[in-house]
């Protein structure tokens, strides 16, 4: 006896509370309730729950040998085809949908939306973390020096080399008994190789701990910028939510782009054609999809040989001046996005430029701040400074065209290019990068320069990079203290918050109340990456307005320095400890 029966599954978990381990089952419930059914599934071994209105049983995961799948809410509706009948039961498909291996992605969205309360609250910790990290700095960011320069004496490396080092001696392990061997491991088992180990790590402590001997007073100068930037974003805290009005803008920017290249990929009468679905029946060889018709005016009786025949969308017509140019088209508007996108990144760095450096010309801090400093240096960026900004990224805009041309010619070129091409192209790609990466440095000093004196992009180009070369040092030293301060700090955040999550989510802490059961998680890993990848956009979104003051408050610094002598018509705008690091002060008026 072969039972047949249309069946909707739903892909559960069983858990061990001892072991902390769950197991997926399939959860088979009959819609309707059909006669037999009940010995149909208790033919397939699963254990069967029979209610008014309809049959429950569980399987294991092997029962599915292929199936096809779609999400419908609370069940996974599931349309099987088993090869052959299991224990004289056949499923009958009732929905042909996505494959199954779709289900997983909709369970995890499904996950994401029903936890998105607890995955928000994740994001608000990082960005309290953060918040609080760039506010303390001010009196932690001394502590960097000081790790600095422990750092410099740190002797647990050179001992361990020589340890070792000493160990092979005694034993006479000599690289002349080993010769050349495959294995590494063999290399590690002597006593030069641990010597030159004892060599380069001592070299490495020996140049550290110069550089922190001839350039403490560079280092202290960054670490007081570095206070004075904390400081300063302490009182204007609105800068620090300045990157969701830019994320926002360059939401625009892809929303704009994405509805014009759809417009454009679909303009044009659109093509029907009628077409046989099923070629292989009686009557259907004479239809090719060669016969134009009319959806609305279709009629399918005309075909009574054929009764597949349906009127299908082939294509869009490709006649005309506009058709043909569709692909230039797309090309402009690919070129505009970009030039669109950093626009708005020229406007977002110039807006917070702006803030920071009305914070370092006012003389009697922070009496001397204006009042909206955020919102009124955008609006000045917005009335005088759109030409120069559009200008600068329009330069960058140019040599990402190139590089993307040049990936372009490497990806259609790739399999007839021979060692000398793929050279060529390889440092035409690195050249290109760091041209790249240089005009984003330039622009973004540009743009401050651009928002202190407002004059245009290529004199404030040429004024920021003749002052920054002019004070190179100066440059590399607080460019490196504060990427190890800003990868310590982004580190701590994204860090703190994802092992806070996983313990969370995992159960190992308990929330307050009972909103929340781990136990009714079954990917507990897709909120605690969503929480870290969040956690990471946070905080890249918060230190990259702290990077903006830091390098604004620093040429606004050697600008005060070239400009300014102490005297009461020049006084210095720099912090009294700047002035106390550098050895200056400001004449008092008689």
């Amino acid at each position: 006896m072969t039972c047949e029966m249309n069946v909707v599954l739903s892909y559960c978990f069983y858990g061990n509370h001892l072991t902390n381990q769950k197991r997926p089952y399939w959860k088979a419930t009959l819609l309707p309730l059909e006669s037999g059914a009940t010995s149909c599934l208790e033919r397939l071994g699963g254990g069967v729950t029979q209610s008014s209105s309809r049959i429950q049983a569980v399987f294991r995961p092997d029962f599915l040998i292929s199936s096809r799948a779609a999400y419908t809410g609370r069940n996974l509706v599931i349309g099987c085809d088993l090869s052959q009948d299991r224990n004289g039961v056949k499923i009958i498909p009732i929905f042909y949908g996505v494959n199954l291996v779709y289900f997983k992605r909709t369970t995890y969205v499904h996950i994401f939306f029903k936890n998105a309360h607890l995955s928000l609250s994740g994001l608000v910790i990082a960005m309290l973390v953060s918040m609080l990290f760039l506010l303390l700095l001010r009196f932690t960011a001394p502590l960097l020096l000081c790790s600095l320069w422990f750092r410099g004496f740190c002797v647990a490396g050179i001992w361990h080399c020589y340890w070792e080092y000493d160990q092979y001696r005694l034993q006479g392990a000599k690289i002349s008994d080993v010769g050349f061997t495959t294995n590494v491991k063999i290399y590690l088992q002597v006593q030069e190789t641990w010597l030159a180990f004892l060599i380069i790590v001592s070299l490495g402590e020996a140049v550290i701990l110069l550089t922190l001997i001839f350039l403490r007073t560079r280092i202290l100068i960054a670490i007081a910028l570095i206070q004075e930037s904390s400081k300063a974003i302490g009182h204007m805290m609105s800068a620090l939510f300045f990157p969701l009005f830019t994320f926002v803008l360059l939401l625009i920017c892809v929303a704009y782009w994405s509805a014009t290249a759809l417009y454009l990929a679909t303009s044009g009468i659109p093509v029907y054609k009628v077409v046989a679905l099923n070629a292989t029946e009686p009557g259907c060889t004479g239809i090719n999809a060669t016969e134009s018709c009319d959806p609305q005016s279709f009629n399918s009786s005309k075909y009574q040989d054929c009764a597949s025949a349906r009127c299908i969308f082939i294509t869009y017509n490709e006649e005309g001046l506009f058709q043909r140019n569709l692909f230039n088209l797309q090309i402009y508007n690919a070129i505009a996005f970009l030039w669109c996108v950093n626009f708005v990144i020229a406007l977002g760095q110039c807006t917070l430029a702006g803030a920071f450096a009305s914070y370092y010309w006012a003389f009697n801090k922070p009496g001397d701040i204006p009042m909206f400093p955020v919102t009124g240096s955008f609006m000045r960026s917005l009335r005088y400074h759109v030409g120069s900004l559009a200008f600068g990224a329009l330069i960058l805009t140019l040599v990402q065209i190139v590089r993307i041309l040049l990936e372009y010619i490497d990806h259609k070129t790739r399999s007839a290019q021979n060692a000398c091409a793929r050279f060529i192209l390889c440092c035409m790609k690195c050249c290109l990068w760091c041209l790249e990466k240089f005009i984003k440095f330039l622009n973004r000093n540009a743009y401050i320069m651009i928002a202190i004196y407002g004059k245009n992009f290529c004199v404030s180009a040429k004024n920021a990079f003749k002052l920054l070369m002019r004070n190179i040092i100066r440059v590399v030293v607080l460019d490196k203290v504060t990427d190890v301060l800003l990868f310590f700090g982004k580190l701590l955040v994204v860090g703190g918050v994802g092992v806070l999550a996983f313990f969370f989510f995992s159960g190992r802490i308990q929330a307050p109340g009972n909103s929340f059961s781990s136990q009714n998680l079954n990917y507990y890993w897709m909120p605690i990456i969503t929480v870290v990848f969040g956690s990471y956009l946070v905080a890249q979104g918060f230190f990259s307005v702290y990077s903006m003051c830091v390098d604004t408050l620093f040429l606004c610094f050697l600008e005060d320095l070239e400009r300014n002598d102490g005297s009461i018509q020049k006084p210095y705008y720099m912090s009294k400890n700047l002035m106390k690091i550098l050895n200056k002060s400001n004449k008092a008026a008689k």
